[in-house]
């Protein structure tokens, strides 16, 4: 489907859930272009030493910093010399978010959620674990600015900044051809994971819901995802998704009724997840969403015994 615009799509094996991210390659005046890389793991390295052979790559564009994005960036920089363009605010995040700074901090959060010591523990392990999956770190030549147009296969595309998934993700848009290169923004099959990761911004999910207003307003036809299959359609899942945190804010707040913390809210919104990485994003949605509806003034939150507590 992607022939049409001159873009190659590149599927790339991820050990989770989710099982796979897409890449996408075109050729360019001077040589070809990437966006994304996957993780910094042997079957990916494996995987873009095929797919890249007797080409030479020039530039790779950064739609935001999460590891099955940015993780083999610095990689790939390293091998081809390519130039690397991500927003500042996801390079930022690209190049501390695995660092003790951040790590540190990491288990004292999840105790303040409510999360039983042993689990923290876990997730934070968890986390520590992707350090060799994202790094060497890349230099990162070129920030994304807002309306910049970025040349791609047989066609231009703007850069429009869609925070929420990341306080940082980028979309591309081709006018012409009514086409949005959505990255994770728009998914054809599941909701975007929109966690709070104890750093940047306070409200995702508010962020996301303005993010996906402003794409709604481009009506666009034919939307190229990060994960799953290009669709027809964007306003049309836009509006699915919508209606979807919807359900989920309201069946939060039936949740804390009487006072709940993050973790036992997240037990009865996501009560199917039993693995460690899992858990981290569920917790993660769960904080965002009890946020968005402290921040509205729909429930309290206050600290007792160590932990946060929500109620109405």
């Amino acid at each position: 489907m992607l022939e049409q615009f001159g873009i190659n799509s590149i599927k790339l094996d991820l050990p989770f859930r989710l099982n796979h991210v897409n890449s996408f390659i075109a050729e360019g005046t001077d040589g070809w272009t990437v966006i994304d890389a996957g993780l910094h793991n042997v079957e990916t390295v494996k995987r873009w030493e095929q797919e890249l052979d007797g080409k030479t790559v020039t530039n790779i564009l950064v739609t935001h910093y999460h590891p099955d994005h940015f993780g083999y960036v610095g990689g790939l920089q390293q091998k081809t010399g390519a130039s690397v363009s991500m927003s500042m605010v996801d390079a930022d995040a690209g190049l501390n978010a695995w660092e003790d700074l951040y790590l540190d901090k990491l288990t004292d959060n999840y105790l303040l959620a409510g999360i039983p010591d042993d689990i923290a523990n876990q997730m934070s392990s968890n986390t520590e674990e992707f350090i060799s999956l994202v790094t060497p770190y890349p230099k990162i030549n070129h920030y994304f600015q807002e309306g910049e147009l970025i040349p791609f296969g047989m066609y231009e595309y703007e850069v429009i900044f869609t925070p929420g998934h990341s306080d940082g993700l980028i979309t591309l848009y081709n006018k012409e051809k009514s086409m949005l290169l959505a990255t994770d923004h728009i998914l054809p099959n599941i909701t975007p994971n929109i966690s709070y990761w104890f750093h940047g911004d306070p409200n995702p999910l508010k962020t996301f819901l303005n993010s996906l207003a402003k794409i709604k307003k481009l009506d666009v036809d034919f939307v190229v995802p990060s994960h799953g299959q290009p669709f027809y359609g964007a306003n049309d899942r836009i509006d699915e998704i919508i209606a979807h945190h919807d359900e989920r804010l309201t069946h939060s707040l039936e949740i804390i009724a009487d006072g709940c913390t993050v973790y036992e809210v997240c037990q009865e919104l996501f009560p199917k997840i039993k693995n460690t990485h899992d858990k981290r994003f569920a917790i993660g949605e769960t904080i965002a969403h009890l946020e968005y509806l402290y921040v509205k003034n729909e429930c309290v939150r206050e600290v007792k015994d160590g932990k946060y507590i929500y109620y109405i």
